[in-house]
């Protein structure tokens, strides 16, 4: 196949998996955020396209001096080199166009990283986050003390959770226990570790941040939308790293009240009980009943 043939190629599919990438957890060949699903990860996404206005020029423009240089200065067709060593104007622009261009890059990327640190809303609840090998600890910080852990769910838990349909519950990602969150609620997260660094990250919230043993870090979202959302330690922590995934399940402010009510009675019911709800109503079987 001809270069230009696999630019095209490559271009083809790099469009296509852009547009096939909406989803609240990865998909194959992904080349591409997944669909933000708060304010916050929108913004961060367009600040991704509007950097790359920037990159792609310069690549190119970069790409092409190459070239010129390569043809037009070979020692075959200029067997005499130049021995120009001064040009005011080309020095004057390759230290102006650089300062122009990083400023227009850092009047977003400031206010972007001001939201982020200093949000405009005073959250409506506190999450506490504590990453363990190989799994995370939640508690709720208000007055219902609710606190559990959440565990990748295995195969044979599946029946019993109500969650068999692989498309919602992916392998690797479905947890025992999801986060259960209001829709529309500003979310303060509290991160910590208590063995090693891990690292919790969702990616769709555009949230990633370190879990440290001794330290609190914070941090916090704004589902704008219902669904389940998943995520990942993001820091290598140990042998099954790859094996603790994060789950939030953004739900009604109704459905979110009832699940907390029972949650704080019996949390597996209240699990289940949220499942069927979020499933149209569906039964779910649970095993020895």
């Amino acid at each position: 196949m001809r270069p230009v043939a696999w630019i095209i190629a490559l271009c083809l599919a790099f469009a296509g998996s852009v547009g096939t990438a909406l989803a609240d957890q990865p998909v194959n060949w992904q080349m591409w955020h997944q669909t933000a699903a708060s304010d916050m990860m929108a913004r961060i996404e367009w600040f991704d396209w509007y950097t790359l206005y920037f990159i792609v020029p310069i690549t190119v423009f970069v790409m092409i001096l190459l070239l010129i240089v390569m043809i037009k200065f070979r020692a075959s067709a200029n067997p005499i080199p130049s021995r120009t060593t001064h040009n005011s104007l080309i020095e004057v622009i390759w230290t102006v166009a650089p300062i122009l261009i990083l400023v227009m890059i850092a009047i977003p990327s400031f206010d972007l990283l001001n939201r982020q640190l200093a949000p405009e809303e005073e959250p409506g609840m506190t999450l506490k986050v504590t990453g363990y090998q190989w799994y995370w600890g939640y508690e709720y910080q208000d007055e219902s003390e609710l606190s559990f852990d959440s565990v990748m769910l295995q195969e044979q838990e599946r029946g019993a959770a109500g969650k068999t349909d692989k498309a919602v519950y992916p392998r690797l990602l479905a947890v025992d226990n999801e986060v259960v969150v209001p829709v529309n609620e500003m979310v303060r997260v509290i991160v910590t570790g208590a063995d090693v660094i891990h690292a919790f990250a969702l990616p769709a919230f555009g949230v990633k941040i370190d879990a440290v043993p001794g330290r609190l870090n914070e941090t916090w979202f704004k589902a704008d939308r219902e669904g389940l959302f998943y995520g990942q330690c993001s820091e290598l922590c140990g042998r099954d790293h790859a094996f603790m995934p994060i789950a939030i399940r953004v739900v009604s402010r109704s459905q979110y009240n009832d699940w907390k009510t029972a949650a704080a009675a019996d949390l597996e019911q209240a699990n289940r009980d949220l499942v069927a709800s979020v499933n149209n109503g569906e039964t779910i079987k649970v095993a020895g009943n």
